[in-house]
Parts: C-alpha cells; structure tokens; sequence
C-alpha cells in the first residue's frame, strides 16, 4: 500500500499480552508501533506524545480502566481510533465500550485472526486516500 503507516500505540497491563499483539503488529508492512503503555494514565500521556492513529486498549488495568481512558481520550481526541482489545468476551462489556466511543472490540482469545483485518479496516476507511 502506498501512503504512510498507520501508528498504533498498544495499552495492556500484562506485559507478555503486549509484547505479542506488538510481534503480531510488526509482522505487517504497512502497520507500526509507535509506543506501549502498561495503564489508562500512561495511555493519556502517550497518545498526547505520540499521537498515534489507532489506539488498542486493554480494559481491566490499574491505574484507570481502559474504559475511562477511552472516554477522556474520545474527548481530547476525537479523530483517533480507538480499539478494545480484552479477555471478557461478554455484551455487557462490548456495549459499555461502545457507549464509551471505542471503535472496535476484539477479544484476546481472537486477536490472532482478529486484529489485523481490524487494523487494516480501519488503515483503509481513514488513511489510504
């Protein structure tokens, strides 16, 4: 794909589940890392560094939940795309990050084959014009 990367920054408490949805990251072209972060507060700080393009958020860390980091960071930035990616695979999470904003969920279990297609949706709706 010709056109720039899409930037992702990858929020998860657990540093193992980081470091593989990074490895599954980095295994595209056209998709980076830009940074991690391992709680909400750290999220905030990063994504006002680094303004990424698409942020995957980890629900359940201390510090700040991923659902109340989604809601500030949909406030202070609206335009970024923000995914859910967690272990609880249940409606009642799914529909209470959406009415947080979020624009994707992804269960971990299915991040595998999940994600990328996600990442890429996402790379092709907003960035490849």
């Amino acid at each position: 794909m010709t056109g720039r990367k899409l930037r992702v920054l990858v929020v998860d408490d657990n540093e193992s589940v980081r470091r593989s949805i990074c490895e599954l990251i980095q295994s595209q072209d056209d998709i980076e890392v830009v940074c991690e972060a391992g709680n909400g507060e750290d999220a905030i700080r990063k994504a006002r560094e680094y303004l990424p393009d698409v942020i995957l958020l980890d629900l359940t860390m201390p510090t700040m939940s991923g659902l109340e980091a989604a809601q500030f960071l949909k406030r202070e930035f609206p335009s970024m795309h923000i995914v859910i990616v967690s272990q609880h695979n249940s409606r009642g999470f799914q529909w209470a990050a959406l009415a947080a904003g979020v624009d994707g969920y992804i269960v971990k279990s299915d991040a595998a084959k999940d994600l990328i297609p996600e990442l890429q949706k996402i790379q092709k709706a907003h960035l490849s014009v």
